[in-house]
C-alpha cells in the first residue's frame, strides 16, 4: 500500500466478461433506438459482463453499478504470499508478462517501487490479489487456481522462452470445492480480508493473477475545490471466463448483481434503469468492440503488454452541460487538481476543439463519449456515439 498518497486511495477492479450460449437478445433493439450505431452488423454478443449495484447507504457513488472491486488492504501485499507464490517468485513480477512502456511513463499506481515502500509483493501482483478478493467478497466468483494446476501453467518450454506464464485460454473456474465450504470461507473475508491469504493457504490454491490483463488506470476526478472528499487510484483489469459462474450480492456494500451484455448495459443506462458512473461506461462502450469473447480476451491479453495511460478526468462546468476532459484533449489542463468553469457552451467548446477527448454529460443518464485522437498503448475508443452533430466520427 501507498501510505504516501495524499488525495487517493489505491483500488483494483474487474472487468469480469462470461461466455454465454447465442442468443438474439435486446443489442438489435438497441442498434437501432440507441444510436450505438457503430456496432458490427447483425452482431450478436456471445457473453455478458457483471455489473454490482452499491447500496444506497454507501459513501462512494451509492445506488451506482460498478465492476466489483475495492480498496487495497495491506494483507494483498503480506510477505506471506511469498510462500504461496514459491513457485512463480524468482520470476519478474511473478510470471506476469513484461510490460513494453517505459517504467518513466508508468501510471504511478504500477511505477512505485513497493519495495521501497516495505512490501516484497510487486504492485502489479498486490492489485491483481486485490481484485480477486473484492470480486470474491462483493459477488462470490471465485477467481483461484489450485496450486498445482497453477504450477502447470509454467512449463519448461516457458522458462526458457518467455520468462513469463501464458494463460491463452478463457479462464474456468475449479469446482474442487463445495458450496458451502466456499460460503464459509466468503464470510470470513467479508469479516476480515487477511483470512482470504488464510483461505488460499488452506484451499492449496492461488489468486488467478494471470487470467487478469491489465486494462486500465482511473482516477477519481476532483469534483470541486476541496480535496477532502473520497478519491480513488484504481487499477483496471479484464478476465474473461468460459462461463457465466454462480453469483451472489453480499448484501452490504452490494444490493444486487447483473449479468448483462455490453449493448444491454447501454441500453439500460439510456432507459435510466441503472446508473453507470462514467469510466464504467468509457470501459463498456470499449468492450462493444468485440461481440465475441474470444475476440475480446485476444485483445485483452496481446494489448495488456502495451501499458495504461493514467486517466484523472477534469471536470469542465460549461453553460449548458459538465464536460469531463481526458487527457489528449485540447481543453484538458496541466493542473488537475480541482474543476474549471467557462461562460462557453458545449456547440462553441466543440468548435475550438481540434482534439476531442472527453465525456459530455448533460444529466446523470445522458453521457456522449467524444473522441477523435488515437488511444495510447494500442487501445480502443469506446463504440458510444455521441448524440449531436458534433458526433466524433469513431
Amino acid at each position: 500500500m501507498n501510505t504516501a498518497l495524499k488525495h487517493w486511495k489505491e483500488a483494483a477492479t474487474v472487468i469480469l466478461a462470461a461466455g454465454i450460449k447465442y442468443k438474439r437478445s435486446v443489442e438489435c433493439v438497441w442498434r437501432e433506438t440507441a444510436g450505438l450505431a457503430n456496432l458490427p452488423q447483425k452482431a450478436a454478443f456471445d457473453y455478458k459482463v457483471l455489473l454490482l449495484k452499491r447500496s444506497g447507504k454507501s459513501g462512494f457513488m451509492p445506488n451506482a453499478c460498478v465492476f466489483p472491486g475495492g480498496l487495497v488492504e495491506p494483507s494483498d501485499f503480506s510477505s506471506e504470499w511469498l510462500e504461496l507464490f514459491k513457485a512463480f517468485r524468482h520470476l519478474p513480477r511473478f510470471g506476469l508478462a513484461t510490460v513494453k512502456q517505459p517504467q518513466e511513463t508508468r501510471p504511478p499506481i504500477f511505477a512505485t517501487d513497493r519495495q521501497r515502500l516495505g512490501s516484497p509483493i510487486p504492485g502489479d501482483v498486490a492489485f491483481r490479489i486485490c481484485a480477486v478478493r473484492e470480486t470474491f467478497e462483493e459477488s462470490g466468483v471465485l477467481l483461484v487456481l489450485p496450486s498445482e494446476e497453477a504450477n502447470t501453467l509454467y512449463t519448461d518450454e516457458h522458462k526458457e522462452k518467455d520468462h513469463f506464464v501464458t494463460h491463452s485460454a478463457l479462464t474456468t473456474l475449479s469446482d474442487r470445492w463445495d458450496r458451502s465450504l466456499i460460503a464459509k470461507w466468503r464470510s470470513l473475508v467479508l469479516e476480515n480480508s487477511s483470512n482470504f491469504l488464510r483461505m488460499c493457504r488452506e484451499l492449496e490454491c492461488l489468486p488467478n493473477i494471470w487470467a487478469l490483463y491489465e486494462w486500465g488506470n482511473w482516477l477519481t476526478p476532483a469534483a470541486g475545490a476541496s480535496l477532502r472528499q473520497r478519491r480513488y487510484d484504481t487499477a483496471f483489469y479484464m478476465c474473461c471466463l468460459q462461463d457465466i459462474p454462480d453469483t451472489l450480492q453480499d448484501q452490504k456494500e452490494i444490493q444486487h448483481y447483473q449479468w448483462s451484455t455490453p449493448p444491454e448495459i447501454l441500453h439500460s443506462y439510456r432507459e435510466r434503469k441503472v446508473w453507470i458512473a462514467s469510466p464504467q461506461l468509457y470501459d463498456i462502450g470499449r468492450v462493444c468492440n468485440f461481440p465475441l469473447l474470444s475476440d475480446l480476451h485476444d485483445f485483452a491479453e496481446q494489448r495488456s503488454i502495451e501499458g495504461c495511460e493514467r486517466c484523472l478526468p477534469v471536470i469542465l462546468k460549461a453553460t449548458d452541460c459538465n464536460i469531463s476532459l481526458l487527457p489528449g484533449d485540447s481543453l484538458y489542463p496541466e493542473k488537475t487538481d480541482s474543476s474549471v468553469s467557462t461562460e462557453k457552451c458545449l456547440e462553441e467548446l466543440q468548435k475550438d476543439s481540434p482534439n476531442l477527448h472527453r465525456i459530455v454529460i448533460h444529466n446523470p443518464y445522458q453521457s456522449s463519449v467524444y473522441i477523435n485522437i488515437t488511444p495510447k498503448y494500442k487501445h480502443l475508443p469506446p463504440l458510444i456515439t455521441s448524440e449531436s452533430k458534433h458526433d466524433s466520427k469513431l
